[in-house]
């Protein structure tokens, strides 16, 4: 028996932007602004098929193709088709993306920003990292006060945002449930994040970890590519920083920064100042950090 998709009868909306009408969950290749994912892109339905679909991707262009088309991780890929069809109430006109959430920014970049994963109703609805919600309002005005950001908002995919010189991932690309992934979801998503530094490394120069989980994220997947760090191992704090030295190379900086959540930005254990502060340090020179 054939199982329908779960945009089988959907009612087609309007994209915010473009006007452009779409299905929720957006099936790959009907035009969705910046969606580099095909019908014949290959999918990964399981933890050894992202472990080789992610090796095997040529360039940053082909890794965002399949990364927008992971179908691995059960319950991450039921709550964001789930949340897709039956939409908060403010956004219950639009079509909601609800796939995983490609990296987005320069392909060039020297600083990558390493989030957690996509808000159910920010990033699994347009389809852009920390795009549609008060977490990317933060974000973005502040790589836009640091010169990484062409305007301070992200409201949709489309409007015309541009990174230069970042380039922006997270741990897990889909959205969890309660904000919550399990350590398994993590290890399954982790070669995508570490296909996108071997393509980066040459001209990497700082990474930014939002929050614990991006910095232990981060910090497992350099060790797996076999990045000299300090010992013991660097602990997560706002403002921490690390050297990190790929093989061969000259080191990459690691900064820490409380992650942009409402909870952090709402209760001011995170200001505006804090987060400029982070994203100044990431062009300061390393010295004596490793």
């Amino acid at each position: 028996m054939t199982v329908p998709p779960p945009n089988a009868g959907a009612t087609p909306l309007p994209h915010p932007v473009t006007g452009q009408s779409f299905v929720s969950p957006v099936p790959p290749g009907t035009g969705w602004p910046g969606d580099p994912s095909a019908p014949d892109t290959p999918v990964a339905t399981d933890t050894q098929s992202v472990v080789d679909l992610a090796a095997d991707c040529a360039d940053l262009e082909d890794l965002q193709a399949r990364v927008g088309m992971c179908r691995a991780c059960p319950r991450l890929l039921a709550w964001r088709e789930q949340v897709a069809v039956h939409k908060r109430a403010a956004y219950a006109d639009e079509p909601y993306w609800g796939r995983p959430v490609p990296p987005f920014g320069d392909p060039a970049a020297r600083v990558l920003v390493v989030g957690l994963a996509p808000a159910a109703h920010g990033g699994n609805r347009t389809g852009r990292m920390f795009t549609g919600d008060r977490s990317g309002d933060w974000l973005y005005a502040a790589l836009h006060r640091a010169g990484y950001a062409n305007q301070p908002d992200s409201r949709a995919a489309g409007d015309g945002l541009a990174l230069a010189g970042a380039r922006i991932v997270a741990a897990a690309r889909c959205a969890p449930p309660r904000n919550v992934l399990t350590a398994q979801e993590r290890a399954t998503c982790a070669p995508w994040l570490r296909r996108e530094l071997e393509l980066l490394t040459p001209g990497l120069t700082a990474i930014l970890a939002l929050g614990g989980v991006g910095w232990d994220a981060l910090l497992r997947v350099t060790d797996d590519l076999g990045w000299q760090r300090p010992k013991p191992r660097p602990r997560f704090g706002h403002g921490a920083v690390a050297a990190l030295r790929p093989p061969g190379r000259a080191p990459v900086r690691l900064v820490g920064s409380y992650h942009v959540s409402q909870q952090n930005t709402f209760t001011g254990r995170l200001t505006a100042s804090m987060l400029d502060e982070v994203c100044s340090a990431l062009e300061g020179q390393i010295s004596s950090e490793a």
